[in-house]
């Protein structure tokens, strides 16, 4: 017998079960119609859809800029600034560790006289104090020159946590002399005074010229710094304009006391408008006296009261820190309004205009230029960080 070969040959071909209904030409047109649905659906929504983004890139709905920069989305973790005598011991030595180590890395600028890191933002400040002082970007320029500074510690030099402020009010309150408060203390603050310097009267020796707005003589001081981490520590900045090698130096001056107790605080915490709120802070010659800002860097004295070169001294960031928490408290004591509140004068001398969200600010190289209107709300993403 022949064998078989596969697959077996038949008289009949086996039609599978699926092919054996005949499709009737109702049932073709059927399905015709419903793929033609189908097809007209998804042209519609993919229509639809291309409606919608034009009309968003034509209104800028999606991307347009809100007037002040406060969104949080990416601001999940923000970093927390504590006063001085919540951080601990080893948080306290920590930050002023990262200080020096910036004072150790050479800089970036190219600023004239500037060797450091530490001396960029000096440098910076320096050049930039007769634009920023007086004017009604004072508060955010500074607020941008901090978190820059802050950047640089964490960026640089391994820093993890945040710029401490100082709460000068609690000291002065509570009657302790400025020899005595925690943050000036020899082994974990930032040092003391400075060496007596009979008859001082600043750097330049024209402070009293300053008497009418309150200044008095320190009564000592005046001189380097003679204990803690930055005794001995040389500046390649300042004093003013000059560019000289010079030690740091402090005169603490509890005689202005007066300027800085809880109460100012409270005065210029009550005020109801940016331009009111900024000048009752910023001082003289603005104000007849001396308010937060100026008594705060003349009560350290030394490089702190220079207006130019104040950066020279650590502690300015400090100081500045709890300038900035101040108009941040302001501002979310009535939000909605107040973080879209800006105004003043760009400059000192006419001709100037007014100050307005859309406002540049310039660090010389230290940081982008950056609008006001991203300074407004340290919870935006940009910034991302709170006060405790």
């Amino acid at each position: 017998m022949e064998a078989q070969v596969f697959p077996l040959k038949t008289t009949k071909p086996v039609v599978p079960r699926w092919q054996r209904q005949q499709r009737t030409p109702l049932d073709i047109s059927a399905c015709v119609l419903l793929l033609s649905t189908v097809i007209l659906v998804l042209l519609s929504s993919a229509l639809a859809l291309v409606v919608v983004l034009a009309f968003s890139a034509v209104h800028n709905i999606a991307t347009a800029p809100s007037t002040a920069s406060t969104t949080t989305s990416g601001c999940t973790t923000p970093f927390v600034r504590k006063e001085w005598r919540a951080l601990t011991g080893n948080e306290q030595l920590g930050y002023i560790a990262a200080v020096q180590c910036l004072q150790g890395l050479p800089t970036i600028t190219g600023l004239h006289g500037a060797k450091t890191r530490f001396d960029d933002f000096q440098a910076v400040h320096v050049v930039q104090a007769e634009a920023v002082h007086l004017v009604g970007h004072f508060l955010p320029w500074h607020r941008y020159f901090l978190h820059t500074f802050e950047n640089a510690l964490r960026g640089e030099c391994g820093y993890e946590g945040s710029i401490p402020y100082w709460d000068w009010s609690r000291d002065i309150d509570n009657g302790v002399p400025l020899s005595r408060s925690p943050i000036f203390h020899p082994l974990s603050g930032f040092g003391g005074n400075g060496a007596d310097v009979p008859n001082y009267a600043g750097q330049f020796g024209n402070l009293s010229l300053m008497a009418s707005a309150g200044w008095v003589p320190p009564g000592g001081g005046g001189g380097c710094v003679t204990d803690g981490p930055f005794a001995g520590y040389m500046l390649n900045v300042g004093p003013g304009t000059n560019i000289t090698r010079h030690c740091l130096q402090r005169a603490f001056n509890d005689n202005l006391k007066g300027f800085l107790t809880g109460a100012r605080v409270v005065d210029v915490m009550a005020q109801t408008t940016f331009e009111a709120f900024r000048t009752e802070l910023e001082g003289a010659p603005v104000t007849s006296t001396m308010r937060l800002h100026d008594a705060g860097h003349n009560t350290v004295g030394g490089e702190m009261a220079d207006r130019y070169s104040s950066p020279g001294d650590p502690i300015f960031y400090s100081h500045h820190g709890f300038l900035d928490k101040l108009w941040a408290d302001w501002i979310d004591l009535d939000f909605s309004p107040r973080v879209v509140d800006m105004s003043g004068r760009s400059t000192v001398d006419p001709p100037y205009q007014n100050v307005t969200l859309s406002y540049e600010l310039d660090l010389l190289g230290l940081a982008p230029v950056m609008e006001i209107r991203e300074m407004m709300d340290t919870r935006s993403e940009l910034l991302c960080y709170i006060y405790e």
